[in-house]
C-alpha cells in the first residue's frame, strides 16, 4: 500500500476530478486530513464534496479520516502555503516505493555532515520520531526546510516531531559519515 502524502494525494484527486480547478490536502497528524477543493465556479456543490468523500475513503489510506471543505477554508483553517520543493522531495513523495527508509534517506541527502534516523511512531497520536545528527549547529532556517521537506513525504494523517543532536549522541551512528 502506498504511504499516502499530499502531493500523491492531489495528483490523484486531480485525475478523478479534472473539473475541480483548486485542491489541496493538509494533515495536522492524528490520523485525520482536509480535502480542499474549488470548482471552476470557485465552489464547491454538495454532490461534489460527497464524490470527494467517496473517494477518499476507496483510494486513501483506511486509517486516516477525511474530511471536505471549499478551499476558501484554506485561510480559515491557517494552511500553510505550499512553495517549490526540490526534485528530491518531489521524486520521493510520488514514488510508489515511499517507505520509512526512503524518507530517512531524503532528508539525510540534504546534510554533508548528518543524518536522520527513525526513532519510533506512535500510533495513537500518528506521531513519527526523529533523531537528526549532524556535527555543526542547525540553524532556524536549516530546521524550517527539514520539517517542510519532511512534512511533504510523511504519509498523510501523521505528524513528526524531530530530536537535533550532536552527531556522536545518536543512536547507531559510529564516526562522521561520508562527504
Amino acid at each position: 500500500m502506498r504511504m499516502g502524502t499530499r502531493l500523491w494525494s492531489e495528483y490523484l484527486i486531480k485525475k478523478h476530478h479534472p473539473h475541480l480547478k483548486y485542491v489541496r490536502v493538509h494533515t495536522s497528524g492524528r490520523h485525520s486530513a482536509v480535502i480542499y477543493a474549488w470548482n471552476e465556479d470557485l465552489s464547491l456543490t454538495n454532490t461534489e464534496m460527497t464524490d470527494l468523500m467517496c473517494f477518499a475513503s476507496n483510494y486513501f489510506l483506511p486509517h486516516v479520516c477525511f474530511q471536505v471543505k471549499g478551499y476558501s477554508a484554506i485561510q480559515t483553517d491557517k494552511v500553510p502555503p505550499t512553495d517549490d520543493l526540490p526534485e528530491p522531495v518531489v521524486a520521493a513523495a510520488m514514488s510508489r516505493k515511499l517507505d520509512q527508509y526512503m524518507i530517512v534517506d531524503v532528508i539525510s541527502s540534504m546534510f554533508e555532515r548528518g543524518r536522520m534516523t527513525f526513532r519510533s511512531y506512535n500510533e495513537k497520536t500518528g506521531t513519527i520520531y526523529y533523531d537528526l545528527s549532524v556535527d555543526y549547529a542547525v540553524t532556524d532556517f536549516d530546521k524550517e526546510l527539514v520539517h517542510k521537506y519532511l512534512y511533504e513525504i510523511i504519509p498523510l494523517g501523521s505528524r513528526f516531531e524531530i530530536a537535533y543532536l550532536p552527531y556522536s549522541e545518536a543512536a547507531g551512528n559510529s564516526g562522521k559519515p561520508s562527504p
